[in-house]
């Protein structure tokens, strides 16, 4: 046998790598049966969240412990006044509000309940996941809202991580968790509060700085630098209040980036190209990280030098050697600002 043909045999006799499956959960093995939610008496967590829900001209309708984690809600009839959105969430928008105003009426009926935990700033309830439901309600002169109510306010964070009433774009959820991040900052209750304790919450450390990003300029391109602050941050276990120094100082480096790159923009326009998808060429072009393959234990590259790198790209790009092929190309996959 050929050495060829030696070494095409050992391939083919080599066994596939096996993939570790998740063991799946036996059927009915997780969580309360239907009989034991309120098997057994309510703590007094809970009777002093019925008493919060009366203070303010509330109902608590029932009480129980939530199937899945065993957790004890309360059902409530909640005045539509005294129950707000959570202050760190994204922007209110007004079309996805009036679009539910008009269907709800059409229904007769309104069956979704609101997620509220009370305020801890206030003699109220925050919903982290009602906001524009409590819009809609509100614009069709409602004076309740039925909602699921729970005794733990930090819970707040972690549904808001989960929200799906309406699909965030890069630019929500940057701005939703840089409001976290700075709730939790000025609490002097969460003071020892790091990143890497609520990285649930944050779900991807770029979003820190990204929102910071929002926050200083709401026009932004904060999708053009995602995957390369996406390599470049990680959660820290400092304070959140000491951190945010630190993600407002990459901030003020990407913002610098941003700079350099709309005037390499601006010389592509001056060069005949018109497009939406310049400046993601003009990134993708100075993107130090673009064929770098990273491990997963590979360490993170260094911010600073990263930025570094493409910012003398930026001021040195030269449009000439941009082709209308690479455009049409960079249009064709897609790749926009956001």
């Amino acid at each position: 046998m050929s050495p060829r043909a030696k070494s095409a045999a050992t391939k083919e006799a080599k066994p596939a790598p096996t993939r570790k499956r998740k063991k799946k959960a036996e059927a009915g093995s997780v969580g309360l049966d239907a009989s034991e939610v309120l098997a057994v008496p309510p703590p007094s967590a809970v009777a002093q969240l019925r008493g919060q829900i009366e203070a303010v001209g509330g109902t608590a309708i029932a009480t129980y412990r939530e199937p899945f984690g065993g957790f004890w809600v309360a059902l409530a009839a909640l005045p539509l006044d005294k129950i707000k959105p959570t202050p760190y969430q994204r922007e209110l928008s007004k079309a996805h509000a009036e679009r539910l105003a008009t269907v709800i009426p059409k229904v007769g009926r309104f069956l979704d309940p609101v997620i509220a935990v009370p305020d801890p700033d206030g003699d109220g309830f925050i919903t982290p996941n009602g906001m524009h439901r409590l819009a809609a309600l509100g614009t069709l002169g409602a004076r309740s809202i039925i909602a699921l109510v729970m005794p733990e306010p930090e819970i707040a964070f972690r549904i808001l991580a989960l929200n799906t009433e309406k699909a965030h774009n890069l630019k929500d959820k940057a701005l939703e968790v840089i409001r976290m991040a700075r709730a939790i900052a000025a609490d002097p209750r969460k003071a020892t509060v790091s990143e890497v304790d609520v990285a649930f919450e944050l779900e991807q450390p770029q979003l820190v700085t990204l929102g910071v990003c929002y926050e200083k300029n709401g026009r932004f391109s904060g999708g053009a630098y995602n995957s390369v602050v996406a390599r470049t941050e990680e959660f820290t276990s400092e304070p959140i209040r000491k951190s945010l120094a630190l993600r407002e100082a990459h901030a003020e480096r990407l913002l610098e980036l941003d700079e350099a790159v709309t005037a390499a923009v601006a010389r592509l326009k001056e060069s005949g190209f018109t497009s939406g998808y310049l400046k993601p060429i003009v990134v993708a072009r100075i993107n130090p990280l673009r064929f770098v393959k990273q491990g997963k234990d590979d360490a993170r590259p260094d911010f600073d030098r990263t930025i570094d790198r493409m910012l003398d790209g930026a001021r040195k790009f030269d449009p000439s050697k941009v082709r209308a092929q690479d455009v049409a190309i960079a249009a064709a996959v897609g790749g926009s600002e956001e």
